[in-house]
């Protein structure tokens, strides 16, 4: 078990940007290509207030800050993920701009039993919580 890692440790907060071009790289890579997740016209007519992050993203750039937290108490590789999970409660709504939204991860650890860390998450995008209940187990 890494020093210093205990239930109550807070993490450092992870921000990685989210923009069109994300989402356009994104749908090449996982093979989604709905159109809420790149035509205004297409989101808002399905009443979505504009385009919208695909939710395994959001997801997905929550496991990341995990395994760079987890990769810093270590020998820089990640810890083994044994569960990770979360609801999907607010769309993260992308602009059309050269800038696009932050998510924000912030995880506190909940948890240590023998080899396993609970780690509680909060993700969010423009100030507003984009999953519900996310959490992860990692084997450290």
């Amino acid at each position: 078990m890494p020093s210093g890692i205990e239930a109550g440790t807070v993490l450092e907060t992870r921000t990685y940007p989210v923009t069109r071009a994300t989402l356009v790289r994104y749908a090449g890579a996982s093979g989604d290509f709905n159109p809420i997740h790149w035509s205004d016209r297409v989101a808002t007519a399905v009443g979505l207030p504009g385009v919208i992050a695909h939710g395994m993203l959001t997801q997905a750039l929550a496991a990341r800050a995990v395994a760079e937290w987890t990769a810093d108490w270590s020998d820089g590789a990640p810890a083994q993920v044994v569960e990770l999970g979360a609801k999907f409660t607010n769309p993260v709504v992308v602009p059309d701009d050269d800038t696009g939204i932050e998510l924000v991860v912030a995880g506190t650890v909940k948890a240590v039993d023998g080899d396993l860390v609970t780690l509680a998450l909060e993700v969010t995008a423009g100030g507003t919580k984009v999953l519900g209940n996310p959490r992860a187990v990692v084997r450290a």
